[in-house]
């Protein structure tokens, strides 16, 4: 994906929430889900990603927080944003235990998207730089199904998780009162969202945080310049480092999320035990990832916990 993406088939809305107004591109029919891209910005892999979630019968929104939409993203100007979000008042780059102060348009979002499309609730993921902000849209009663694929905040932190601690207090009260999961996605190698954070993650949100974590090997190394000069890691599970070919485990991975918020969104009504019975991390589905990922990583060291 060598060229920048027009984003053509994707509606471009101007959203207003709190007076903060945003761009944000729409696309699809079905229960919603809130695609929020990585560092340095909406590419052509991160939209990818999106068509990918539209094509499952989904609506996509997907917010442009920072970069230039569409674009390949490059070493210097890649860079650039990057310094940039870094010292916006928008986020939280380098504090643990605080929650950005976007999240709180980001919420407001997804009451949005919600209140537009209807369905049980709203799904998120967060890559990156925004990773951990699926997680703090959890105060949003809407918001139903977060995914956190390889969050980096706080940068200064490998064991620091990007949320205040009366947040994650309410967010883990809510899980455990509504039965709901939180997944999460790193690569095992990777710098930016290191071992430490999940830890963290799995200390702050018990059995409802389910990791995956996925060998290193198996990682696209075919990358924008950005990536080549600046992550140079793997990192990115569902968009630069992901694998297109069937039975790689960032497939794998792209299929259980797309899995994840069909089961949750589209149930008619929310059962407990139904959803207890079908939870990522436990019984069938637990068990199919696990036998897929010893079929495609042999030797390998990819870790399922939940």
């Amino acid at each position: 994906m060598t060229e920048d993406d027009p984003l053509e088939d994707f509606d471009r809305r101007e959203i207003t929430l709190a007076g903060v107004t945003k761009r944000v591109y729409v696309a699809g029919s079905g229960p919603v889900v809130i695609v929020m891209t990585e560092m340095p910005g909406i590419s052509p892999h991160v939209a990818r990603f999106g068509r990918w979630v539209r094509d499952a019968g989904f609506t996509v929104y997907m917010p442009s927080l920072f970069g230039r939409d569409g674009a390949v993203p490059g070493a210097e100007e890649g860079l650039a944003i990057f310094k940039a979000a870094c010292v916006s008042a928008e986020f939280r780059a380098f504090a643990a235990n605080q929650s950005s102060p976007v999240t709180q348009w980001l919420r407001a979002l997804a009451r949005r998207a919600h209140q537009e499309c209807g369905g049980p609730g709203v799904g998120a993921i967060g890559m990156c730089f925004i990773g951990n902000f699926a997680l703090t849209m959890m105060l949003e009663p809407s918001m139903l199904a977060p995914v956190l694929s390889q969050p980096a905040l706080p940068l200064n932190d490998p064991a620091g998780i990007e949320i205040a601690p009366e947040d994650v207090r309410a967010v883990r009260e809510r899980l455990e009162r509504e039965d709901l999961t939180v997944m999460g996605y790193r690569f095992e190698g990777d710098r930016f969202c290191r071992a430490e954070r999940f830890a963290a993650y799995a200390a702050a949100l018990g059995n409802r945080f389910v990791e995956r974590v996925l060998p290193d090997g198996d990682a696209n190394t075919e990358v924008p310049p950005f990536f080549a000069r600046h992550v140079v890691c793997p990192h990115s599970v569902v968009t630069a480092h992901l694998i297109d070919e069937a039975g790689k485990p960032t497939i794998v991975a792209r299929d259980e999320i797309l899995s994840f918020f069909g089961r949750v969104l589209r149930s008619t009504h929310h059962n407990s035990q139904q959803r207890r019975s079908d939870r990522p991390g436990t019984g069938a589905l637990r068990c199919a990832y696990s036998l897929i990922l010893r079929r495609t990583v042999a030797g390998g060291n990819t870790r399922v916990r939940g």
